[in-house]
């Protein structure tokens, strides 16, 4: 897509996106304490332990809050406008931010239940986002 960013995987978020390139959603969940967690990082933020590991996600969840974009100073976006960016709360406790594709931006809700989609970003790479599921 040009224009477009392009994420660059760290160490640490390597197996996020080499999963997310395979239309699979990974999180990290604590060995020490069981709670899922994202972004990907080195140590779980509810109990400092460094024992994470990367688990499937259910792809599932329901928008916390969200905002509809009408204008944008990015021209990568510029043909996107209007769309939503929203925060995702998944089933298994993490949010994580997306925007939320394939709805009208009258029918967006907080509590919307929403499944995960991934957006060809090019370069073997894809960007989970998230549409409208029932129930």
């Amino acid at each position: 897509m040009e224009g477009r960013f392009i994420p660059q995987p760290s160490p640490v978020s390597k197996p996020y996106w080499e999963k997310a390139s395979q239309e699979e959603l990974w999180i990290q969940k604590c060995e020490d304490c069981s709670a899922h967690t994202f972004y990907p990082r080195v140590a779980c933020p509810h109990c400092w332990g460094e024992n994470l590991k990367w688990v499937k996600a259910s792809g599932k969840g329901k928008i916390y809050t969200y905002t509809v974009v009408h204008r944008t100073d990015l021209d990568a976006f510029a043909d996107k406008v209007p769309y939503i960016y929203a925060i995702v709360e998944l089933e298994e406790g993490p949010r994580m931010s997306a925007n939320i594709i394939n709805c009208p931006v009258d029918e967006v809700h907080t509590g919307m239940p929403v499944q995960v989609v991934f957006e060809e970003l090019g370069s073997d790479m894809k960007l989970p986002q998230f549409e409208p599921r029932s129930s």
